[in-house]
């Protein structure tokens, strides 16, 4: 079956699991990735807003050697927020995702709280000064990147943050971006298609989500992202579930149900493989 081989040697780069102290997980991670096992797909990246997963994924990678699993960080509060201090020894540990500010975003803060069973306190913070200049840290967090060829996420920040890091990090030689979730309203501030095509075009790579096609989510009309997909391109996309939360499929199956979506409404399975399998493969450096 078509949707079956197309699910085989896939990809989830957004991967959510237990233990979680956001949003309680569906399946811890050993399980998580022993279904994407199952389901012949290639790769994970286990994702927490709250814990780096690099010690976690090394140790359920050599459990279910048949998938790759790779650990990442996001900067929030919980760990700091930009520490570039804890960033360079998890870099050397093998982290390969480097998302910035999450829920604590300053532009997704208000917004995170409408998941549900959600609550933060206070405010969240930008990468950006009231000069629009991007704050001191980052430099130190961009050479890290540079250093030990991490992916860069821009996580939940605004349009103008996102610019300004790519920017940045270009100019330093950086070339592994993703834009989180793009055409998901991570906040106050949303992304326009033209602005996302813009991201392409300077070599970051659209992340599209499943989440937000669940009942529990907030958008469930595919037309806008397949549309989006065509003006923006899928050589310049890829897919990740982002699943994971209690009342959601577990990730792998999310993937087969994003894939069999994607072709239902006219993505073609050379598109299809190109966000799945081969665009988050070079991100990992799996070619």
């Amino acid at each position: 079956m078509i949707i079956d081989d197309l699910v085989r040697g896939s990809i989830d780069m957004h991967c959510h699991h237990a233990p979680d102290a956001l949003i309680e997980g569906r399946m811890d991670a050993y399980e998580t990735v022993k279904l994407a096992a199952q389901m012949g797909m290639r790769a994970v990246v286990l994702k927490s807003t709250y814990f780096p997963t690099m010690p976690m994924a090394e140790i359920i990678g050599k459990l279910v050697p048949e998938v790759k699993v790779f650990g990442s960080v996001c900067l929030d509060h919980e760990i700091g927020g930009l520490n570039f201090h804890a960033l360079e020894p998890l870099a050397k540990f093998g982290t390969k995702v480097v998302w910035m500010p999450t829920h604590s975003s300053t532009n997704s803060r208000a917004n995170m709280r409408r998941l549900p069973g959600v609550t933060l306190e206070g405010e969240g913070y930008s990468i950006l000064t009231a000069d629009n200049k991007l704050v001191p840290e980052v430099a130190r967090i961009l050479a890290i990147v540079k250093k030990y060829n991490m992916v860069l996420a821009n996580g939940h920040m605004s349009p103008k943050e996102t610019f300004a890091l790519f920017e940045a990090a270009q100019a330093m030689g950086i070339n592994k971006l993703i834009v989180t979730h793009g055409l998901w309203t991570n906040g106050s501030i949303r992304f326009t298609l033209d602005e996302l095509k813009q991201l392409g075009q300077m070599g970051a790579y659209i992340e599209h989500c499943y989440v937000g096609f669940m009942p529990t989510d907030f958008r469930n009309d595919p037309k806008p992202m397949m549309d989006a997909i065509k003006i923006i391109g899928a050589e310049h996309c890829i897919m990740g579930s982002d699943l994971g939360q209690y009342y959601n499929p577990p990730p792998a199956e999310g993937m087969r149900m994003f894939i069999a979506l994607m072709y239902k409404n006219g993505i073609s399975p050379k598109e299809i493989e190109l966000m799945a399998k081969i665009n988050p493969a070079k991100l990992l450096d799996l070619d």
